[in-house]
């Protein structure tokens, strides 16, 4: 185990616990304890980088945008402290290297005491996947980000060949982003939750339609998961638990389901690729500045 710098939790490494424990969750210490000294400044100055998971698609927040795990841990730290200072960078499609060139120097700007960071998918699904340039991105701009004093926090990208069947041949890609994230963590000293040691981070019910977004019960999960790191009160490792088995689906089902998906998403993915667009294309973070939030209520 290696401790983190100013008082932060040591990590733990290796594989869960007999509790279903991943990096973080066995030896949680609470940031938000007297002995620690997270946070800072009162309120809580907390910035979320990222793309469209951080963004928080697909978790409609009824008012026709999107709600997301960075928003609900957000919203758990405000009812943890009564308010907290929040922004949100994220923009849908970005690339690791775009995250770094156009949403670092903001959050730094900002001078947070908790930042969010979590990038690689966009990367691990693209033709020219460079693993050593991913690498050196996510070194940047954790050096950069706890340089300056703020927490990090991130988290590995699940396996998604059992949500999405296609994406088996990028499965070593997954697994090799996985790796640099927590190596890059463990010499940083940023907090890591190991979401892919989890069964239940690869279970289709908490992702939506297109598969390769969380739906909102996935970014409950997660939120949970990133508040248990954090040491938030009233949390617990119920994030990580099952949800409850179902009968086998029919050949003939999956088979009809794989083409309704090749047909809404996949194909007009492919089309968008190849003539060099993005989702994310003239599109601005949905909360760009930092913004006073108070618990409902």
């Amino acid at each position: 185990m290696s401790g983190g710098e100013r008082g932060r939790p040591a990590k733990t490494g290796g594989k869960p616990g007999k509790n279903g424990e991943g990096l973080i969750s066995r030896m949680a210490v609470s940031l938000f304890s007297q002995v620690s000294p997270f946070p800072r400044s009162s309120p809580c100055r907390y910035v979320a980088i990222g793309d469209s998971s951080t963004e928080g698609l697909d978790d409609p927040d009824g008012m026709g945008g999107f709600r997301g795990w960075a928003n609900r841990l957000a919203e758990r730290i405000a009812a943890a402290q009564g308010e907290v200072l929040y922004a949100n960078l994220a923009v849908r499609g970005r690339s690791t290297r775009q995250i770094r060139e156009t949403q670092l120097a903001p959050a730094l700007a900002m001078r947070p005491d908790l930042v969010t960071l979590f990038s690689g998918t966009n990367d691990v699904v693209r033709r020219g996947f460079d693993p050593a340039r991913v690498a050196g991105d996510v070194r940047e701009m954790h050096r950069a980000l706890i340089g300056q004093g703020a927490t990090l926090l991130t988290f590995t990208l699940p396996d998604l060949a059992p949500v999405m069947p296609a994406a088996r041949w990028i499965a070593p890609r997954v697994e090799l982003l996985n790796r640099i994230l927590r190596e890059v963590s463990a010499e940083s000293g940023a907090l890591l939750v190991d979401l892919a040691s989890h069964p239940v981070a690869t279970d289709p019910r908490l992702w939506s339609d297109d598969r390769l977004h969380a739906n909102s019960l996935g970014h409950e999960r997660i939120a949970a998961a990133l508040a248990q790191a954090l040491g938030l009160p009233d949390t617990d490792l119920s994030w990580s638990e099952p949800l409850p088995v179902l009968p086998p689906t029919g050949l003939t089902a999956r088979l009809a389901s794989e083409l309704r998906w090749a047909r809404r998403y996949f194909m007009p993915w492919v089309w968008r690729h190849l003539h060099g667009r993005s989702s994310g294309d003239g599109r601005q973070p949905k909360r760009p500045k930092l913004e006073l939030l108070k618990p409902e209520g």
